[in-house]
């Protein structure tokens, strides 16, 4: 079977689709070979080599020789092998070439279908694999579709659609196609039929992403932000730390009137965002991350365990609505935090100790 025409057309396919045609004609064997099976049930072992360069395309069949022959399409007794080649002995292959005459249309169209196909993933796969670079990027995309359970969205120069699974979906946000948002590459999978792009909304990377795009000073690693503790679409807490002392990290961070907070805190669609300034003292980080309420004391009660002290009308506030304030500083610090008002028996008695410390320091 001789096509060169078939085969400069395939040359140019391969070369507009940026697919290896190695691969294409390693495709293209595997549906041909998958055509003939499914015309023609049974049979011997078939296999189909295409070779571009001469421009032809063998069909191959396969038998085996046994002693017994339980399946004649697959195999063939050894006294009938002899009878074609005396040399042969049991398993041994005999390996046939031929042209199939009856290989009609509705082959044909099987094997078009299987091709197209593999091009679909072929194309979807090599996109996928120079999509790989963008995991942890932030990216802008357009929703297009939403089902039951996922929230898909169209990202990058290729329109490559990223999925949005229920996780990674802040409940206070309502998605609408045609929306324009921006969205964290979670992940990029790229293992055949399963290949997928993971975006998110609630990932602690979308905050810092949003940041370096407002902050040029993080962007250029002079401000560092060193950890984020979020519950998406009500609060995020971010330790930051300047790493040149004339750089204010904080102010760098709001920006001018609040422009560069504002801007993030919009994007999140009114989350609330803690800025605070880091520090390798974990009580004097614990006394930060609990802002905005003010602490008296902090003192530590254990491993990584602490008691911090605030005055009583600011329990609430350090605590926060549903204990939030206070968990996220935990998140944040990495430390359990016991928070106690100051006229609680126990917190009285730190205070007391700390007072008395403190007298006695300023009589020596």
């Amino acid at each position: 079977m001789e096509n060169k025409e078939f085969f400069a057309a395939l040359t140019d396919l391969v070369k507009e689709k940026g697919i290896s045609e190695e691969a294409f004609i390693a495709t293209l064997e595997n549906a041909l070979a998958s055509a003939y099976k499914k015309q023609f049930e049974g049979g011997a072992e078939i296999a189909v080599s295409l070779n571009a360069e001469l421009g032809t395309i063998e069909f191959r069949a396969t038998r085996y020789i046994v002693e017994e022959v339980t399946d004649k399409d697959k195999e063939i007794s050894l006294e009938e092998a002899q009878e074609i080649n005396p040399e042969y002995q049991v398993g041994d292959t005999i390996v046939k070439s031929f042209i199939p005459k009856d290989f009609g249309r509705i082959a044909a169209q099987t094997a078009k279908q299987v091709i197209l196909q593999k091009l679909h993933e072929a194309e979807r796969d090599n996109t996928l694999s120079e999509f790989s670079d963008k995991e942890g990027e932030l990216m802008e995309g357009v929703i297009r579709k939403i089902d039951d359970r996922n929230v898909y969205v169209e990202i990058g120069d290729k329109k490559i659609e990223g999925v949005m699974p229920p996780q990674d979906r802040v409940a206070s946000e309502r998605y609408v196609v045609g929306e324009k948002l921006k969205v964290f590459v979670k992940r990029v999978k790229n293992n055949g039929r399963n290949s997928q792009v993971v975006v998110s909304r609630t990932a602690q990377g979308l905050v810092k992403k949003l940041f370096e795009e407002q902050v040029p000073e993080i962007a250029q690693g002079i401000v560092e932000i060193k950890e984020i503790a979020r519950e998406p679409g009500h609060r995020t807490k971010m330790a930051i730390l300047s790493n040149d002392a004339r750089v204010d990290a904080v102010g760098a961070c709001v920006g001018n009137r609040g422009a560069r907070v504002n801007a993030v805190v919009e994007e999140l669609g009114g989350e609330k965002i803690d800025i605070i300034l880091w520090n390798e003292d974990p009580l004097a980080f614990i006394y930060k991350a609990l802002s905005p309420a003010t602490v008296l004391s902090v003192t530590a009660r254990g491993e990584r365990s602490a008691m911090a002290i605030v005055p009583d009308d600011k329990l609430s506030l350090a605590i926060g609505r549903d204990g939030q304030n206070a968990r996220l500083a935990a998140r944040l610090t990495g430390w359990k935090i016991d928070v106690k008002s100051a006229s609680s028996p126990e917190a009285a008695e730190v205070l007391a100790a700390i007072e008395n410390e403190e007298t006695d320091e300023s009589e020596e």
